[in-house]
This record gives structure tokens, C-alpha cells and sequence, in this order.
């Protein structure tokens, strides 16, 4: 009897890291640990993603706080497919050459928005450099599908920088979500090395055309910090994300997803960060969140209503 051998491997899900040697994994602290998933809660919603066939940055990105977020049915969906065309040194998602667009998504999206009885949603998704709008239509398309869905349910979205795709962030900014959230991820100083397809300014200046388009609408964006950042490097890019009229910061610590990946530079006290939330609220921001396990979507809903009532209260004080 011949015994046949399988010889070829799955392709692995970050091929441009392979060559690379490998980097120190550092032993999380203790305040970096949390349980495992395995509440009722969180099996419904898992049902619910697969049931219609949906990806979530929660399991792409492997998010420490997917236990949490999804026991309360709260994921964040993930469009456009599962595999990005960039290929970030931080980021655990999948990279190589997508598949084309599903026009049924929208719908699926918005199906299982009503199902989970979502009050407020994020929508997130991957790079789409080899779209001629980087996904913008499809983008709006789902925020539409949602509203039609779920009137009442607010809308965030955390969106793709749309690098040199003219024209495309105003079809996303003109879908009207309710929060328009771009991450710079980290200080102009290590773009090259951690975010190499992308240019900081460029992402800078689409949080800003957010609020020139539309005054009233919310922007956010978030760093990571244990990547080698100084903490003045910190506080400059606070100070261009006020500049550019951001409502809302995040900060949390970076988590390193494999030994191919960025290495972890060091684990950011809980201090360190009351220290930064504390410096970025005295800059004007009008939502801070700084914590090791802060992450853009993580308490999203709650945050929103924080920040509707941190303005509201900053307009009244006139």
C-alpha cells in the first residue's frame, strides 16, 4: 500500500514576515491578564458572527478583551473581507491579496446588528489598497444598510487611512456615521518601521477633513504606546490630533501578536497611563481613554454616550 503525502503547507497568514528572524517575547504583567472567553453570552454572539458568515477584528486582530466585549454582544465587525493589502509591523490581521467585495455584506452586517439589538456598532475593516476607492462605496453601503436596518442605533466606524484614493473619504464622511474614527497607531518617528504603508500626515489630515466636511460629526483616534516612544513624542501627537480637532483619544499598550512581528519595547504602567489621560484631558480632548487594555472598540458604546454628554456640558459652560 502507498502511503501518500501531503507536502504543501497552508499558506501562512503573514508570508512577508516569514523571513524575518524572530523577536523577544517579554512576560506580561500581571494588570496585561485577563480570562479566557467562555461565558453563554459570548458563544450567542459567536453564533451570530457565523451564522451570517461575518468577520470580526476581535478574532482577526486577536483583541485580549473579545471575552468581555462579546459575553455583553458587543463585536466589532470587520468588512471587506479578511485580508488586508497592507502589511503593519503591530497587526495580526491577514495580508496578501483579497478577494473581491461582497455585495450581500451590507445586508449580513445589518442583519446581525438588528439580531443583536446593537445600540451602538462599530465597523471597522482591512486595507483595500487595490480598490480605485479603497472600499469607500462599500464602506457607506454598510453604514446605509444599518440605518435602514436599525434606526436607532449609533454608528462608529474606524476606517482605512484611503491613501492616495482622491475623493474617497468624502463618501465615507457623507455616509454620516455618528463617530468617524481613524487610528495614527503610533509617533511620526516609527511610521517606517511600524506602519510602513501608511504616512502620518496623510492620516492626520483625514481626521482633519472629517471635521472640515462636517463640523458637528465626532472624530477619534487612538496610539499604541510600548513601542519605543518617548513620552514627549506622546504629547506632540496630541497636540496635531487637537490641531486636527479630535474629540476622543484612546491609548492602550501594544501587544505583540507573534515572534515575526514588532517587538514589545517595554509594558506601560496603569500609572503611566492615568499620567497620559490626565495630560490629554488639560490638552482639550473631550473623551480620554488610556489604559493597558484600552483598544478603539472596547467600551464603545458607553463612550459614546460620554462623549455626546462631555459636549454637551462644554457647550452649556459656553
Amino acid at each position: 500500500m502507498a502511503t501518500v503525502i501531503d507536502t504543501l503547507k497552508a499558506r501562512p497568514r503573514h508570508p512577508e514576515k516569514q523571513n524575518r528572524p524572530d523577536t523577544p517575547l517579554l512576560r506580561k504583567p500581571d494588570w496585561l491578564r485577563v480570562r479566557a472567553p467562555g461565558s453563554a453570552g459570548y458563544s450567542e454572539t459567536r453564533d451570530i458572527v457565523r451564522q451570517h458568515g461575518l468577520t470580526t477584528v476581535c478574532e482577526e486582530a486577536a483583541c485580549p478583551n473579545i471575552g468581555e466585549c462579546w459575553t455583553q454582544k458587543h463585536a466589532t465587525m470587520m468588512i471587506m473581507g479578511e485580508i488586508c493589502t497592507r502589511a503593519c509591523a503591530f497587526c495580526n490581521v491577514a495580508t496578501g491579496k483579497p478577494n473581491p467585495l461582497d455585495p450581500t455584506e451590507p445586508a449580513r452586517v445589518a442583519e446581525a446588528v438588528a439580531k443583536m439589538g446593537l445600540k451602538h456598532v462599530v465597523i471597522t475593516s482591512v486595507d483595500r489598497d487595490d480598490l480605485a476607492d479603497g472600499g469607500a462605496a462599500h464602506f457607506a453601503a454598510v453604514v446605509y444598510a444599518i440605518r435602514a436596518a436599525t434606526p436607532g442605533t449609533t454608528i462608529e466606524i474606524l476606517t482605512p487611512d484611503f491613501l492616495r484614493k482622491d475623493g474617497a473619504a468624502e463618501i465615507v464622511i457623507d455616509s454620516a456615521p455618528d463617530v468617524f474614527n481613524h487610528n495614527l497607531e503610533t509617533v511620526p518617528r516609527l511610521y517606517l518601521s511600524i506602519r510602513p504603508g501608511a504616512r502620518y500626515y496623510n492620516s492626520l489630515r483625514l481626521l482633519e477633513r472629517v471635521k472640515d466636511r462636517d463640523p458637528r460629526r465626532f472624530t477619534k483616534s487612538g496610539l499604541m504606546v510600548g513601542l519605543g516612544e518617548a513620552k514627549e513624542e506622546v504629547m506632540q501627537v496630541m497636540d496635531d490630533m487637537r490641531s486636527a480637532g479630535v474629540d476622543f483619544l484612546t491609548i492602550g499598550q501594544y501587544l505583540q501578536p507573534t515572534r515575526k512581528h514588532a517587538a514589545v519595547d517595554r509594558f506601560v504602567t496603569p500609572d503611566e497611563f492615568a499620567a497620559y489621560e490626565q495630560i490629554a484631558r488639560s490638552k482639550g480632548f473631550l473623551m480620554v481613554s488610556a489604559s493597558p487594555l484600552t483598544r478603539s472598540s472596547h467600551h464603545a458604546g458607553e463612550d459614546f454616550a460620554r462623549l455626546k454628554a462631555a459636549r454637551e456640558a462644554k457647550e452649556a459652560a459656553g
